[in-house]
């Protein structure tokens, strides 16, 4: 059979937690080992990221580079990454994650299909604890991230505007061009779209799984989901058809807080307002806690405060963009 190299590119920083499980999740994938090559772009750790990769190469024998990311951000390490590969085909995978034993070959397989421009599939978020558990069940949920393909969808092969960890191959990477080094998050989302306008297509796949750690506290997760929210605007700026419905609603639940809130010091009304709001969105996140912690009891209140972490962040974020980015609206 004809097995085309695969450049599997992983920026981090700090992952001394994690990246040990990814590559050695990387190590076990059915398709031959000799043509995988794996490209760590490190942005400067200052935790034990870095020797834990050299140990795990020569544990396992894996072909790495390892590479210095001066910028520390995600999209420089992709960059870097990229120059370095010499792969026919690409996938983009994190310290967060640990690959399924046939991610490659499935990837590999319909990317040669010509399926799609993209590919991925649907993750699976777990948690090590009481709180990450509790974060992990809430991002499995419509309620919490919205309607998510990636997330949400496990049954069936669907056509999606983005997706987690994706591989496409190198000829579309040389038509579309580089990472937007500009956005700190999100760009993946934003690749993913201008692969879309030059006619190319995004496919999320069952056959090709992978499970994703969540953040391990409510304060790293609103610190995510806070840059999520803030670097969207930025999205909206650069391309506005990127955006789907779902992705207002954080901003203006935070924003329509804010205004009855401080109307409500002249006006009964939106003081009244105000209350039958909150109190609406605390049964909807308490019916929608216990549909998800049904099997986890335990972790319904933490299940319900990692909902209101995420919506506040996120809107709140998407706030903080629209004034930072306030004089960018035409580029």
């Amino acid at each position: 059979m004809d097995y085309p190299l695969v450049s599997v590119i992983m920026p981090v920083r700090n992952e001394a937690k994690h990246i040990a499980i990814g590559l050695g999740s990387i190590a076990k994938q059915t398709y031959p080992r000799h043509k995988v090559e794996i490209i760590v772009a490190d942005g400067m750790s200052d935790d034990d990221t870095r020797s834990v990769v050299h140990r795990i190469a020569n544990e396992l024998s894996l072909n790495v580079h390892l590479l210095d990311n001066p910028k520390r951000i995600a999209p420089s390490g992709l960059n870097a990454a990229l120059d370095r590969s010499k792969g026919d085909i690409i996938i983009r995978v994190d310290g967060h994650c640990e690959l399924a034993p046939d991610y490659v070959a499935n990837c590999v397989a319909l990317l040669k299909a010509n399926r799609a421009d993209g590919v991925g599939g649907p993750i699976e978020t777990v948690g090590n604890g009481p709180i990450s558990e509790a974060i992990a069940i809430a991002m499995a949920t419509r309620f919490g991230v919205g309607g998510a393909a990636f997330r949400t969808v496990e049954d069936r092969e669907i056509y999606t505007d983005t997706v987690a960890f994706p591989g496409y191959k190198r000829e579309t990477i040389e038509r579309v061009g580089r990472f937007d080094e500009e956005l700190v998050r999100n760009q993946d989302d934003e690749y993913n779209y201008r692969i879309k306008e030059l006619g190319g297509s995004i496919l999320l796949s069952p056959s090709i799984r992978s499970r994703y750690f969540s953040r391990s506290s409510i304060r790293l997760l609103s610190r995510q989901y806070f840059q999520y929210g803030y670097w969207k605007v930025r999205v909206l700026q650069l391309h506005p058809g990127q955006m789907s419905a779902r992705q207002f609603v954080p901003f203006i639940f935070v924003l329509t807080l804010l205004a009855l809130g401080l109307t409500s010091l002249f006006s009964n009304v939106a003081f009244y307002g105000l209350l039958c709001i909150t109190l609406a969105y605390f049964l909807l996140n308490a019916a929608a806690s216990i549909a998800a912690g049904k099997r986890k009891i335990i972790c319904i209140p933490l299940i319900g405060l990692s909902f209101l972490t995420l919506h506040l962040s996120y809107g709140i974020g998407s706030i903080f963009g629209l004034i930072a980015f306030r004089k960018r609206w035409r580029g």
